[in-house]
């Protein structure tokens, strides 16, 4: 990076005094003592005993929710999909209730809308709503899971889902209407009951929603062709995502997006996505700003991201505030992977972000930055809340090919802060670092193209 550059477009050059590792350290230590998977009564439910066939073509809807219904009674258990290909619409899982797909097994959503209603209480791109229902959903629930070897198929593709999306390649009525009608709403601060989408509408549902629950395990399945937001928890304190392996390439098909949830821990994943592999959220605009709960007490270790926007992106949901995230272990590749972390926020979003690790990270190649702060993410500059972004900590972190090693971008009014980058290699970059508007930038141990800055 050339010096002059990097001088004239940072606000402030500062040894500014971070918090030392070993505080940031005992906090993760602090998160994960904290975080326990729930556990589950030693009772099965297999969902062939309450008439669910195997093959694909018989609706087993009302066999599921008749096992899972039988399950909760007796006070708990796993609710069992044996191997075979299951055909089910939307699953509502109750307290104390685990659904194990085996080995061998696969849910395979039905693509109709009509089995996704009655309406429920969602989160939409981070405003709420009533939606069609998730796929897997939970409202208020103590103590729920879904587990096990086996498949969890959305039914989706560009005939059904995700035209949705709508844009140049796809034709039909499309979510830009409800998209902007839903938001706002929310600057009108219209009651949720009375945002009502569903039928007749184009609000695609997320995939796994468990909103507003406690002791949440999501471990050892696969998913694929989601009609958009794979892994959402919403409200949720508890959470672990274990072992869960993302391969789908939809419009909005992030992997995993804790949206406001506190104390969550996602391990030994791997994410191929057609959006961000993690997002981390915490409600849109007006309406986070009103729920007012941040996403806090991350803990993402040991994962693989491939194809993505972003391998861990925060935002661009984040009004109601990010802290206290620990992303570590994890390696990051793919021609199509665009960044490894992305955070990505703006003036109508604001929100505050702050205390922020990524560190031991393995990057392979990125088509974009190895690390962007973006202030600019869709309607940029000139609204009235300023974000604030604070205690980014970068250290070992190595790649191997990207347009930038850096992209930074904070506004004149807000710039990023407290910033620092240890320990870093990043070879073959095309463009020297972006840095404009960061103050308190603290570098050492970093090469880039094989400089050292």
């Amino acid at each position: 990076m050339n010096r002059r550059t990097f001088l004239t477009q940072t606000v402030a050059l500062a040894a500014t005094p971070l918090r030392a590792a070993d505080t940031s350290d005992s906090e993760q230590t602090a998160i994960l003592r904290r975080i326990q998977a729930p556990s589950f009564p030693k009772k099965d439910f297999d969902i062939t005993r309450y008439g669910a066939k195997a093959g694909g073509a018989d609706d087993c809807t009302e066999s599921i929710r008749k096992a899972i219904a039988a399950c909760a009674a007796a006070g708990g258990g796993r609710v069992v999909v044996p191997a075979g290909t299951f055909l089910t619409g939307a699953i509502h899982l109750e307290s104390n209730v685990n659904l194990h797909v085996s080995g061998g097994a696969t849910l395979r959503f039905s693509p109709d809308p009509a089995h996704y209603l009655p309406v429920v209480y969602t989160r939409w791109e981070g405003t709420e709503c009533m939606n069609y229902t998730p796929l897997i959903y939970a409202f208020g629930k103590t103590n729920i899971a879904v587990t096990g070897a086996g498949t969890l198929d959305g039914g989706s593709d560009e005939a059904h889902w995700w035209n949705w999306k709508g844009g140049a390649r796809r034709t039909g009525p499309n979510q830009n209407e409800d998209r902007n009608a839903l938001v706002a709403s929310a600057d009108r601060n219209v009651p949720v009951a009375e945002r009502v989408y569903g039928a007749g509408h184009y609000l695609r549902p997320n995939f796994i929603q468990p909103y507003r629950c406690t002791n949440v395990l999501l471990e050892g399945f696969t998913v694929k062709n989601s009609p958009m937001w794979e892994l959402n928890p919403v409200l949720c304190t508890n959470v672990t995502v274990r072992g869960v392996s993302i391969d789908t390439h939809g419009p909005n098909n992030d992997g995993c997006d804790p949206e406001s949830c506190t104390d969550v821990l996602i391990e030994n994943c791997t994410f191929n996505t057609g959006d961000d592999c993690i997002a981390i959220k915490s409600g849109r605009n007006a309406d986070g700003r009103r729920v007012n709960v941040p996403c806090s007490n991350l803990i993402i270790r040991n994962c693989d991201m491939k194809d993505g926007h972003g391998g861990v992106s925060i935002g661009s949901e984040v009004s109601g505030g990010i802290r206290n995230v620990f992303v570590e272990n994890c390696r990051m590749s793919s021609p199509s992977l665009q960044r490894a972390l992305r955070i990505k926020t703006n003036s109508h979003r604001g929100g505050a972000i702050e205390n922020i690790y990524f560190r031991n990270v393995t990057v392979g190649q990125v088509a974009e930055a190895v690390i962007e702060v973006d202030f600019f993410y869709e309607e940029g500059e000139g609204g009235p809340f300023k974000p604030v972004v604070n205690n980014v900590v970068v250290s070992d972190v190595t790649s191997t090919k990207s347009k930038y090693g850096l992209y930074l971008r904070g506004y004149k009014s807000a710039p990023i802060r407290g910033l620092t980058v240890s320990k870093c290699t990043f070879e073959n970059a095309a463009k020297d670092n972006l840095i404009e508007n960061v103050e308190s930038v603290k570098m050492s141990g970093v090469t880039v193209n094989g400089k050292t800055l």
